[in-house]
């Protein structure tokens, strides 16, 4: 199983929800007001100059097998709005209880 981080403009949420809910995803964790760094003096802020609009996260486990169709939705929505960032990171589920 993987983990995947889903960092998103709040305009993605339904889009987002419903791919996860397709792939059968249906156990995830939800913040609507991520703050973030990356401005130039550190301070936290929503979302950040490199990915703006980035005020939202989902934390999701993901069946190996579905991790390329849910990485290749993702970045068609991402690519469909220029305006609205959307950006997903995978890692390895190592142990769980």
């Amino acid at each position: 199983m993987k983990s995947v981080l889903i960092t998103f403009d709040q305009a993605h949420y339904d889009r987002v929800v419903a791919t996860l809910d397709r792939l059968n995803c249906r156990g995830f964790t939800y913040w609507d007001r991520v703050k973030g760094r990356g401005s130039k003096t550190g301070d936290p802020h929503f979302g950040s100059h490199a990915w703006p609009s980035m005020g939202s996260a989902i934390l999701a486990v993901v069946e190996d097998e579905q991790v390329d169709t849910l990485l290749t939705v993702l970045k068609r929505i991402d690519d469909a709005y220029d305006l609205l960032g959307l950006r997903a990171f995978v890692w390895n589920v190592e142990q769980f209880i």
